[in-house]
Parts: structure tokens; C-alpha cells; sequence
């Protein structure tokens, strides 16, 4: 299976690389922010770098939707994870014209409300996972795996 790991630098990046376990053994690469932290984390793997800032940048969208085409029809993953931020949202909606699985999981620091890239992608994801049950709430349809933490 071949996997493409989706979000923003720093907490979000993070919170995928937490995922290891699950990605270790697999064919994957990275889409992230081109900074310090995700350099370092990502040194041995195959990373591209997205544009930034993204939180409500109509410009990002467009740069990171060219982006998503232009690396899922190269790469051709089997699934797409990702846990925000902005960034994942072309990749899904992009994944999911390829027919792409994907996997979006809502940060943990969201107890009770969502965030803005889960109500975008939620909808079209194919599996949706909280890490709070009071977040079934608003996701009705969405897994509650516990905290990755």
C-alpha cells in the first residue's frame, strides 16, 4: 500500500508522524510545509513541500490544488491521511475524484467543536476519525478511536 501523509508543519505534522507504527512499513510520502521542524522530522523521507500560509488563503488553495493534482496523478497513492490543516483539503477533494481512499483524523485540542478543514472534508471522507467521543456529536458518522496521544 502506498500512502500519502497530508498537513500543515508543526502540530499537525506531528500528530501523522505519531501514526508510525501504522506507516512504518509502508510505501509512503510526505506533503508539508518547507520549514525547520518538518526538514528534520521528514530528513529520510520522500517529502513534497506545499505552499504556505494557508488558513483561508484563496491563493494557497489555488497553488495546493495544482500541487495535489500534479503529485496524486504522479505518485497514484492507495490512501490519503491526513489531520489539517488547510492543505489537506485539495488533496482530498482531488483523492477523491481519483478515487483515492481517504482518512482525515480531527486534531485532539477539538473537544466540542470543529475545525474548518474537518467540515470541509468531512462529507467526502471515506473514514473520519474523532479522538473525543463528545465529537460524535458534531460527526455522527465519524469513528472515535481514542486519543493518538
Amino acid at each position: 500500500m502506498k500512502i500519502c501523509l497530508v498537513g500543515s508543519s508543526g502540530g499537525h505534522l506531528t500528530h501523522l508522524y505519531m501514526l508510525k507504527p501504522f506507516w512504518k512499513n509502508q510505501e509512503r510520502f510526505w506533503v508539508t510545509f518547507d520549514k525547520e521542524d518538518a526538514r528534520s522530522m521528514l530528513a529520510n523521507e520522500k517529502m513534497y513541500c506545499c505552499y504556505y500560509p494557508t488558513n483561508r488563503s484563496l491563493k494557497a488553495l489555488l497553488v495546493n490544488t495544482r500541487l495535489a493534482a500534479r503529485v496524486l496523478h504522479t505518485e497514484r497513492p492507495d490512501l490519503i491521511i491526513s489531520c489539517g490543516a488547510a492543505v489537506a483539503v485539495p488533496f482530498f477533494y482531488i483523492g477523491k475524484f481519483l478515487k483515492i481512499k481517504t482518512v482525515y483524523i480531527e486534531v485532539f485540542d477539538r473537544i466540542d467543536k470543529p475545525t474548518l478543514t474537518g467540515k470541509l472534508v468531512y462529507p467526502i471522507a471515506d473514514r473520519f476519525i474523532v479522538e473525543w467521543e463528545e465529537m460524535l456529536k458534531i460527526y455522527p458518522k465519524a469513528v472515535n478511536l481514542g486519543s493518538i496521544f
